[in-house]
Formats: C-alpha cells, sequence, structure tokens
C-alpha cells in the first residue's frame, strides 16, 4: 500500500505541483472544509464512479482519519489504479481549507 504525510501533500501542492486529490468523506464532514484542490467522491460512490479515474494518473485519497482512504486505495489498486492513501487524513492536515 502506497501512502504519504499530509505534510508532503502540502509541500508539494505548495511547489505548485499538480496533485490529483480525491476527499472521500461524507456530505456532512466535507462541509467542515476540504483541502481546496481535492474533488469530493463520498467512499460509497467510488465503485459507480470507475470511469472518472485514469489508470495511468496516480490518486491520493483522503478521509478522516486515513482509515477509510485505505481501504479505497486497496480496493483501486486491486483494480489495477494507482492509489496513494494520506495518511492521518484530515486530523492530519494543516494546511488551507475550501
Amino acid at each position: 500500500m502506497n501512502s504519504i504525510s499530509a505534510n508532503e501533500v502540502k509541500d508539494r501542492l505548495e511547489a505548485g505541483e499538480t496533485l490529483f486529490l480525491v476527499d472521500v468523506r461524507e456530505d456532512y464532514e466535507v462541509q467542515h472544509g476540504k483541502i481546496p484542490e481535492a474533488i469530493h467522491i463520498p467512499m460509497g460512490e467510488i465503485p459507480s464512479k470507475l470511469d472518472v479515474f485514469n489508470r495511468e494518473m496516480e490518486y491520493i485519497f483522503i478521509c478522516k482519519a486515513g482509515v477509510r482512504s485505505e481501504n479505497v486505495c486497496e480496493y483501486l489498486t486491486e483494480l489495477g489504479y494507482k492509489a496513494i492513501n494520506m495518511e492521518g487524513g484530515m486530523m492530519a492536515w494543516e494546511g488551507e481549507l475550501d
């Protein structure tokens, strides 16, 4: 399982790198803020939204604490996608919120 720290995500964004971030928290959780560059697809909708993902691209998945996003990463990796889990989730995030 590939993973990345919240600080590394923040540093890479601040350096101007384009990252493909996917927030898999529920709607009510995202209302409290999300990383501005992230798209929101609740975990339960991932299987029906596979057409959104490109197997050639790398995606970083985010949830509240890193457990749900880790499960999503395992699922997508088994299907041949490049999925990376943001360790600690939004609880570890110290950057801006949308």
